[in-house]
């Protein structure tokens, strides 16, 4: 099999695969219990706690841990809006569905929502919030959100960035971006699913989605202390890694989307008039049906998407390409292509040689 949907592309680092197989087989006590075990389980999270705080610049009480990086999301958004006098929030068109979510509810609940490709320009004294991601899931394109962080401050805003795609790929930390919020998932970046993290700035008041006492009372729930201890150590491993990491996909992406432009006609790169993270190709094949083309990829043992993950079963055309201008059956002719650490050329050159025969037949 060959993975190139987003959700399979990172795999496990070895080392974090090493760590889950050693802590699942011991136990681990309830981090907020005071007996011994519950103890030794509270030290573990607080080491994790306190290494992303160090890696991502932050103070340790800052660092809350979640499931997802979508519940970070949610939370950033609904939490923080949710504790200010102002009424107005702004965003991008072309947010994770988690956000656009979270925003369409406080919208219903009397808030004012501008969702606009230029956010920089919506920005004044009435914006009580500002979200938007430092990376594109579904184009890889950058956001300028150490700008928007600046002005945001500059006319009293909070800016909540989501950096779940920019992780290991681009410097993410605050003291690269001055976010007040930055919501992070572990799986994209080589630690397991369901393991998520939100920095919020301490002096921030957030009203918890879920109540309770945990992670300082931003998040009820008893903490998953090995997934944290994971998600610590594969985002240790990440920004190690990012300089090699990012000449290697940076490579990778090169010869994919230089043999196929090459090779096929009619073949368009979605968003490649806009910096991008090496990695992500979202690619359109005119006239050929996309679904179609994700099927014969998927006989030959080739998995990629023609979207967001999350949004996978649905018939419509992607909500982000649709923004960016692409009609339905643009949309609908593009496919996304998700090279990790774990991609080689070899691979690539496989993927290539079945979409030169496939894409004329589903053009046909």
């Amino acid at each position: 099999m060959i993975y190139l949907d987003h959700n399979a592309t990172t795999g496990l680092w070895p080392e974090v695969a090493g760590l889950l197989a050693r802590r699942y087989a011991e136990f681990t006590g309830n981090p907020s219990s005071v007996h011994q075990s519950g103890r030794q389980a509270r030290a573990r999270l607080t080491q994790a706690r306190e290494t992303v705080a160090r890696l991502f610049g932050c103070e340790p009480k800052e660092v809350c841990f979640t499931a997802s990086g979508s519940e970070g999301a949610a939370l950033a958004v609904t939490g923080a809006y949710r504790t200010q006098a102002k009424k107005k929030i702004v965003t991008t068109p072309i947010e994770h569905p988690c956000v656009l979510g979270a925003v369409a509810q406080l919208e219903r609940e009397g808030a004012e929502v501008v969702r606009t490709l230029d956010p920089l320009s919506a920005l004044d004294d009435r914006t009580a919030l500002c979200s938007v991601m430092m990376v594109n899931n579904e184009t890889g394109s950058l956001q300028p959100v150490a700008e928007l962080a600046r002005r945001c401050h500059e006319v009293g805003a909070l800016f909540h960035t989501d950096a779940v795609q920019a992780v290991g790929k681009v410097p993410c930390s605050l003291r690269d971006v001055p976010a007040d919020l930055l919501s992070i998932s572990a799986h994209k970046f080589g630690g397991p699913a369901g393991a998520g993290a939100l920095i919020a700035r301490k002096q921030l008041s957030l009203q918890p989605l879920v109540p309770g006492h945990h992670e300082d009372g931003r998040r009820g729930g008893t903490q998953g202390v090995v997934l944290a201890e994971a998600l610590a150590l594969a985002l240790e491993q990440s920004f190690a890694a990012q300089p090699t990491t990012c000449a290697r996909l940076q490579g990778l992406t090169a010869f994919f989307e230089g043999e196929l432009l090459r090779r096929l006609e009619r073949v368009v790169v979605n968003g490649a008039d806009r910096p991008r993270v090496p990695g992500t190709s979202n690619l359109r094949f005119e006239g050929a049906d996309g679904e179609a083309l994700l099927i014969a990829l998927d006989l030959e043992g080739i998995h990629v998407s023609s979207g967001a993950a999350c949004a996978s079963g649905s018939l419509k055309p992607s909500h982000v390409l649709t923004a960016l201008g692409l009609s339905a059956a643009q949309a609908q002719s593009s496919l996304r292509f998700s090279m990790g650490q774990q991609t080689s050329q070899v691979e690539l050159q496989r993927v290539i040689e079945t979409l030169v025969s496939a894409v004329p037949r589903c053009r046909a």
